[in-house]
């Protein structure tokens, strides 16, 4: 369970300041949950229901698994689609274009942080 900023502390006042500043940090904290790029990458490569996700990730809880399905889901870079004729009743997950496009910046990302670390 995360931890609440006291509105008058210096955290709650610096975060205040950071945001108002660059909205990168907004989108960062969105995007860095644990697990929740890999997760989004796995639906985006054709693993899209949940049982199959956890069989990726064995470690990852069903809880956790699930609340970063919503927040992805919450966040327009997936849709959760039900499976017609399907007992019972089975949901797959469909990348958007707002997360394709997320992801391909991942993978800039990704081979900078390979040539520049």
């Amino acid at each position: 369970m995360a931890t609440q900023v006291k509105v008058s502390s210096s955290n709650a006042h610096n975060l205040t300041v950071l945001a108002a500043s660059c909205n990168v940090n907004d989108i960062l904290k969105t995007i860095s949950p644990r697990w929740k790029m890999q997760i989004l990458s796995k639906i985006l490569s054709g693993t899209n229901q949940f049982s199959r996700l956890k069989d990726l990730f064995p470690t990852l809880s069903d809880q956790i698994l699930g609340k970063r399905l919503a927040e992805l889901v919450k966040d327009e870079l997936v849709i959760k689609k039900q499976i017609p004729g399907t007992v019972p009743l089975q949901t797959s997950y469909i990348t958007t274009k707002k997360g394709i496009a997320l992801m391909e910046i991942m993978d800039q990302l990704q081979k900078w942080g390979e040539k520049e670390w």
